[in-house]
């Protein structure tokens, strides 16, 4: 599509008949200061001898200059008007950012407190399912994978190709780490992946578990104080029913509070500018997930660039090479 950037400056093409109204034209070369009174007398000698000079003819000459002069200033106009062609709008891609799951799949993660369309399914594969929805929604964001029990693994680098990150996920079993819960080795083990990373603003984890930290390395207050000293946000979900079920020695079920360190979640998330969530239910962590989503929306979502090719060479050009042959018609008609 064709467009001039600046319509206002072909005000400017009526410029000179506005000059031309405003001061009188001059009567004669030097105005009517000179005057030839034996003027029509030259004239007659002209034309008896042969000549076919008319004082009307330097009159024409002047209008054909003046002609070509306008149509130089008019090229010129056009040129300021900056012509230019616009393309069809292309839509910028979102600004991308590293998110690391950081998933717990110690022994707890084996409970069987979630429910997916009226069936029992423990923790682990609620989380799975969930965390899945989520991956695939992140178009545009580089994902990886850290699982932590006793110890804490980085099963998948920060990466575009998310369909290996799903499938790492899918083949996850609770228990592959270990029995214990180390919350702040997993959260030292991610921060170190993602400072490998190009990315050096827009960094998230994602931290799920349902136990507290007792084991590992690596103090609660000193991953948080890593984490803060990255710039690294950190999600944190807890997950589980309020109380959990235990079989008792003599087979009565017994219900016991869940081993889940709510508060130490909160800290974590709010020193480090995250949000702590709860989720109890199946329907719960699929929400928590839309809301992470909402929350690290892309900053650049539906705007579009166009490009643009600058024209106004060509008038520019015209008009120079106008006015270069008009001074050569001039130049050689003066020697004339």
């Amino acid at each position: 599509m064709n467009h001039f950037a600046q319509p206002l400056f072909f005000w400017l093409l009526i410029l000179p008949f506005i000059f031309r109204l405003l001061i009188p034209a001059m009567r004669g070369l030097h105005g009517d200061a000179l005057r030839v009174p034996f003027l029509k007398d030259i004239e007659q000698i002209n034309i008896k001898s042969g000549s076919s000079w008319r004082a009307s003819d330097t009159a024409k000459k002047w209008s054909g200059k003046l002609a070509w002069l306008y149509v130089i200033w008019a090229l010129l106009v056009v040129a300021a008007a900056r012509p230019q062609w616009v393309g069809e709008p292309v839509r910028l891609p979102n600004m991308s950012r590293d998110i690391l799951m950081v998933v717990d799949i110690s022994n707890s993660m084996n409970e069987r407190d979630f429910a997916l369309q009226g069936r029992r399914i423990d923790r682990l594969a609620a989380v799975k399912k969930t965390a899945a929805e989520f991956i695939k929604q992140r178009a545009d964001d580089r994902i990886g994978l850290v699982l932590f029990g006793s110890r804490a693994y980085v099963q998948a680098p920060i990466t575009y190709d998310k369909s290996s990150v799903l499938e790492i996920l899918a083949q996850t079993d609770a228990g592959m780490a270990g029995n214990s819960t180390s919350i702040g080795d997993a959260i030292g083990l991610s921060l170190k992946s993602l400072r490998n990373s190009d990315n050096k603003d827009k960094k998230v984890i994602i931290l799920l578990t349902d136990g507290e930290n007792n084991s590992g390395a690596l103090s609660l207050a000193q991953a948080i104080q890593l984490a803060k000293d990255e710039g690294v946000k950190i999600y944190t979900i807890g997950v589980g029913a309020e109380q959990s079920f235990v079989n008792s020695i003599f087979g009565i079920r017994i219900a016991v509070p869940s081993a889940l360190d709510e508060e130490s979640l909160n800290q974590i998330a709010a020193e480090t500018k995250g949000t702590y969530f709860r989720a109890t239910d199946t329907q719960s962590l699929a929400q928590i997930y839309q809301e992470i989503d909402k929350l690290e929306a892309n900053e650049n979502e539906d705007q579009f660039v166009r490009e643009v090719k600058e024209r106004f060479i060509w008038p520019l050009g015209a008009a120079l090479i106008l006015a270069a042959a008009l001074a050569m018609f001039l130049r050689r008609n003066y020697h004339e």
